[in-house]
């Protein structure tokens, strides 16, 4: 009787996309993808995904454009039925697979609750959560407590050298040259 080998869940989770509804009757299924750009989904292979409780690994046989967007052949998955099990199953990866960045250039994931504290030393709170807006990248800063202005949450633009002023990841910190009544 042979083991089987119980996949554990990624230690830092990254989620570069979703499976989407099947595609016609021969497994293919629509993708999703979160990454900047949406072709760049398939270079972080194997792509993990969790099913019912279960880590599972997924390996693609085959991908390509459809209308404005992206299908992909799971290998095993060969009929509508099989693919449709995997609808909504959100595309994960271990962030070691994401490559190191060079210079300015930040993952979001190294971003999220960092303490942002302006060049003046006011302390704004932490990041919970980054946007895309199209012309740049924003920060969501939570303070722990309402300040005096009775602001609890900033929005702070992500523009490196005009807002940010220098990004410690070993600290923790962000310093912004931002208005704290903003």
């Amino acid at each position: 009787m042979s083991k089987q080998l119980k996949l554990v869940a990624p230690k830092q989770p990254i989620i570069l996309g979703k499976i989407g509804s099947a595609y016609g009757i021969r497994g293919w299924l629509k993708v999703f993808s979160s990454t900047e750009n949406a072709e760049s989904i398939f270079d972080y292979q194997p792509w993990l995904i969790q099913q019912v409780g279960q880590w599972k690994f997924v390996e693609l046989e085959d991908w390509k454009h459809h209308s404005q967007g992206l299908i992909i052949k799971i290998k095993g998955i060969d009929d509508r039925d099989a693919a449709s099990l995997l609808t909504h199953c959100k595309i994960i990866v271990n962030s070691e697979q994401l490559p190191p960045l060079a210079g300015d250039d930040y993952y979001w994931k190294d971003l999220i609750g960092c303490q942002v504290v302006t060049t003046t030393g006011c302390k704004l709170g932490k990041v919970i959560d980054m946007m895309e807006t199209g012309s740049n990248d924003v920060m969501v800063v939570k303070a722990n407590l309402k300040d005096a202005l009775g602001m609890k949450e900033r929005l702070v633009p992500f523009l490196h050298g005009q807002v940010i002023k220098k990004v410690d990841l070993t600290a923790r910190v962000i310093e912004a040259d931002w208005d704290p009544v903003f």
